[in-house]
């Protein structure tokens, strides 16, 4: 049998773990995670290689009904993945019930002529027969699907997925070299880190309209570092302030997390410098969506 490769689309509602899943999948950090519903914007791409084959992720956005043009753009970016992919890993949590938001994906997925996984995540949190209801609401909805339980966040039957995943790609070329994790450029990994650490660190305080800019990304030779300077905006002054905290300590907080990874992922030292600026509305600007890489826009 040759070498099997293809993409894979990773779908679900707001929050039910697909960025951690995909994290799990390709044993590195490719997308960021947080317990803010909405976390990933764009279509983010993580790459599993195998001896034999070469799965690419595809994480979306989660799908949710949009308030301003970011979201309209986060649910097309979602249900388009499942146009360009070889297979499709459907995430859902053990709820019980098929909700509004699940019973619209579904829809999608019922004629889809590709293989189709749908991951009951979270089971280690599921009380009851939960699991057990949920698995069979699925299987009578999506009868050609293959339905596994999982736990993204402590790899329950992580390797099972892994090798279904790789059995159901076509026979193709290795897309990427086999060291390569991820397509994303370096530039937007820093950016999507120091959001990360933002949402985590501010939780209920400020609003989801936080987005990262990088301004300035360069090799200092002489000091031997990497020198970032990234502006966070937010869309009210108050917002700022909260980011900012009290003698700037939030926002050095911030910072000192994303250096932390950022250094880990570029295995280079890091001096980043965090502004904030406020921006009114621009979930609902084409020119901000534009020149934060909403490319539809």
């Amino acid at each position: 049998m040759g070498f099997k490769s293809g993409f894979v689309a990773v779908i679900g509602r707001t929050n039910v773990g697909k960025s951690t899943l995909v994290n799990g999948l390709v044993g590195e950090k490719v997308s960021i995670i947080s317990s803010r519903p909405q976390t990933t914007r764009n279509r983010i791409m993580g790459i599993m290689n195998g001896d034999s084959y070469q799965a690419v992720f595809l994480d979306t956005p989660g799908v949710h009904k949009p308030k301003y043009k970011l979201g309209e753009y986060m649910v097309e970016t979602a249900f388009s993945a499942i146009q360009d992919a070889d297979a499709v890993i459907y995430v859902v949590e053990p709820d019980g019930i098929i909700g509004p938001g699940d019973n619209l994906i579904t829809g999608k997925l019922e004629e889809i002529p590709q293989p189709l996984f749908v991951c009951i995540n979270k089971i280690d949190t599921a009380g009851g027969d939960k699991v057990e209801i949920t698995m069979q609401l699925y299987k009578d909805r999506l009868k050609e699907s293959s339905i596994i339980p999982i736990s993204a966040l402590y790899g329950r039957n992580i390797e099972p997925l892994k090798r279904k995943i790789a059995d159901s790609l076509p026979e193709g070329p290795r897309y990427f070299p086999e060291d390569m994790i991820t397509d994303m450029p370096e530039q937007f990994i820093v950016s999507e880190l120091i959001r990360e650490k933002a949402l985590n660190l501010l939780r209920e305080e400020v609003p989801h309209g936080l987005a990262v800019e990088i301004e300035d990304f360069h090799k200092d030779e002489v000091k031997e570092l990497v020198r970032i300077r990234a502006v966070i905006y937010c869309e009210k002054q108050s917002h700022k302030s909260i980011i900012i905290g009290k003698d700037g300590r939030m926002l050095k907080k911030i910072g000192e997390q994303a250096r932390y990874d950022i250094e880990r992922l570029l295995n280079e030292h890091v001096f980043l410098e965090l502004w904030v600026k406020v921006k009114e509305g621009w979930r609902d600007s084409d020119f901000m969506l534009r020149n934060l890489g909403f490319n539809r826009f």
